[in-house]
């Protein structure tokens, strides 16, 4: 038996910054249509979930998840906790892979995953300060929750409930438009078919 109650975790759709490949960390970017749509696939698959009122929702305050948010959830109340944003990655914040690949090349070539080079940015709030705020989450769950969050928050989370190391951590995929549900130690996704 795991010791955190049943999670269902949806990423924010695309944003035009996702799609440029530029690092958002805590500075906005709107959602595309593309990321509208993916939106609407978790709703569809949220739906039944939703029917039961009692299941309570935290969303991250950023934008892009709040905009996924009232797609996702159809409309339905809930909390927003500063703990979700996403992880704050410093100097890397708004620039391209490929810029800081050339201002930051051994950083970038040494952190080829998204989890590690945010965490190693620059004024960054690194990976201990990010797991630690995860798990504060975790730890006041008192019940079965709906989380909207982003990618590399859902990473962390999901290695932890899943007995996870750092490097097996920044190597799971990062899916946008499905719902991650973590239970007893497991995951499972839900995909639009």
């Amino acid at each position: 038996m795991s010791e955190f109650p049943k999670i269902w975790f949806l990423r924010h759709g695309e944003t035009y910054w996702n799609a440029e490949k530029r690092v958002q960390g805590r500075k906005e970017s709107d959602l595309t249509r593309k990321g509208r749509m993916q939106a609407e696939m978790q709703s569809m698959l949220m739906a039944p979930v939703l029917k039961d009122r009692g299941i309570p929702c935290l969303v991250s305050p950023l934008r892009r998840a709040q905009q996924t948010a009232r797609i996702a959830l159809g409309g339905r109340d809930y909390e927003t906790d500063p703990r979700l944003a996403e992880a704050m990655a410093g100097v890397f914040e708004g620039r391209t892979l490929d810029e800081i690949a050339q201002s930051h090349p051994d950083i970038s070539s040494a952190n080829p995953h998204a989890l590690d080079l945010f965490c190693e940015a620059p004024g960054g709030e690194g990976f201990d300060a990010f797991e630690a705020r995860i798990r504060s989450v975790l730890m006041s769950l008192e019940q079965p929750t709906v989380l909207v969050a982003h990618g590399l928050w859902g990473q962390v989370l999901r290695g932890i409930i899943c007995g996870l190391g750092r490097a097996e951590m920044a190597a799971l995929p990062n899916e946008q438009g499905c719902v991650y549900v973590l239970e007893n130690g497991e995951e499972f996704v839900l995909r639009v078919e």
